[in-house]
């Protein structure tokens, strides 16, 4: 039955794969070996099968080499991605800092130009003064004689009816009338002096009137001047201090609270400038007023920044470095289970610079078990930053540091995996995300 069926399978393959010998030669003997095209069908499924899983392997290899490689560079594009974005935001945030410093130099100079343009505006003042008594005076005088020359003519028309009364007749008064027609014509000089003197002093009082008008338009040029400059400065202060306001209150805190607190450190008075505008016992002028309220925004923007400078904005590392952990609850690294991560994590090489992300006093630097080398720094407003597994601290208990100043370098002590700053931040002792500020100060700084 078998033999059957293997002469029909292969009478059926002889037209496709016909019957193969294949010759063995030796030197005494040559032998040959049968192949039947059933033989060859197996020999040809067989390796195709062989090459199939074969090309299959390799595939399923190539595709997790080629999917690993993948993740990797898609992982490193993304830390390149992130990379160029805080430097982006470094770049961003020293513009806004030129640009506030530039905006305080233009502030400054408006100032200067106000102040300059009040002297002007009280010296045309009191030109304005003397100019109203100068035509005073003119017009007195110009009414004097006005008033002379009338009693002049009258003293003439008394005199001329009482020589016609007295005369009797014109062959008799011949020297009187003589006399009188001297006297006429001396009044007539007179009287010519006096109109010639009106009509100066009508000119010099037309004069007067135009410097008066003159004086007045710029008195008017002048103020419309001091309005827009005082509009400009009133913009500038709220465009400067709205992103401030905002940053307080995105990273949870009250800018009140947190003003009230700068205010009890710094408890100044206003200077000269303050002085000059406001004159006691005397009712201030709406631009002494106007520039008595941009003084105090002023003063509010300045305490906006010194408590920018006393909160921890800042980000602690400024060298090159990639975050590795983030707030919150995670699988412990040393196989502890899932604990509360309560900080950030920055990795970067060992040695790092580590800064102070805000001014404060140095409350602990030393050894502390699972934090290894560790900086407390206290602040403003109960809040706290936390430096830890460093490789050296350049600070000591009590010592006061500022914003951006270095305070150790980064390291791996204590209980770490690896080179990197464990950074937290704690309000009334407890533990914030340290991302809250840093994202809060992002279009500010």
């Amino acid at each position: 039955m078998i033999r059957r069926l293997s002469y029909k399978v292969n009478a059926a393959l002889e037209r496709r794969l016909p019957e193969q010998r294949l010759f063995l030669k030796s030197d005494a003997t040559t032998r040959f070996i049968r192949l039947h095209p059933l033989t060859q069908a197996v020999g040809i499924v067989g390796l195709s099968m062989i090459l199939g899983w074969t090309i299959i392997a390799t595939s399923i290899v190539l595709m997790d080499s080629i999917g690993a490689g993948d993740a990797r560079e898609q992982s490193m594009r993304q830390q390149e991605m992130f990379e160029k974005r805080l430097i982006a935001l470094s770049n961003d945030r020293d513009l806004r800092a030129e640009e506030a410093a530039g905006a305080q130099d233009r502030f400054n100079l408006a100032l200067a130009e106000v102040s300059a343009m009040q002297g002007r505006l009280l010296a045309s003042e009191d030109s304005r003064k003397e100019l109203e008594t100068g035509i005073e005076v003119i017009q007195n005088t110009l009414r004097r004689t006005i008033k002379e020359r009338d009693e002049a003519r009258e003293q003439s028309a008394a005199l001329a009816v009482t020589l016609k009364r007295e005369t009797g007749s014109s062959q008799n008064a011949t020297t009187r009338a003589n006399d009188t027609v001297a006297t006429l014509t001396l009044l007539s000089d007179a009287l010519a002096g006096t109109a010639e003197e009106r009509d100066e002093m009508a000119t010099v009082a037309l004069a007067a009137r135009d410097a008066v008008a003159e004086s007045e338009a710029a008195q008017r040029a002048v103020a419309a001047r001091n309005d827009e400059i005082f509009a400009e400065l009133e913009e500038a202060v709220t465009v400067s201090m709205e992103p401030l306001d905002r940053m307080f209150r995105a990273a949870g805190l009250s800018p009140d609270d947190l003003l009230r607190s700068i205010k009890r450190g710094y408890s100044g008075t206003g200077g000269p400038l303050g002085a000059a505008l406001l004159t006691p016992g005397v009712p201030p002028s709406p631009e002494a007023t106007r520039a008595s309220a941009i003084l105090k925004s002023l003063d509010q923007m300045n305490l906006y920044r010194l408590a920018a400078q006393k909160t921890p904005f800042a980000i602690p590392v400024k060298s090159s470095f990639r975050f590795t952990s983030g707030f919150g609850f995670r699988r412990d690294p040393k196989g502890a289970g899932t604990r509360m991560h309560e900080g950030t994590d920055f990795a970067a090489s060992t040695g790092t610079p580590v800064y102070a992300t805000a001014d404060g006093v140095v409350s602990y630097a030393s050894w502390d078990n699972g934090y290894g080398r560790l900086i407390k720094i206290e602040h403003q407003l109960g809040l706290e930053t936390r430096y830890a597994h460093l490789s050296q601290i350049r600070v000591s208990v009590g010592q006061r540091v500022s914003r951006g100043e270095r305070i150790g370098d980064m390291g791996s002590s204590g209980r770490s995996t690896g080179t990197h700053l464990h950074y937290e931040v704690r309000s009334n002792g407890t533990a914030v995300n340290p991302m809250t500020f840093i994202r809060a100060a992002k279009d500010v700084f």
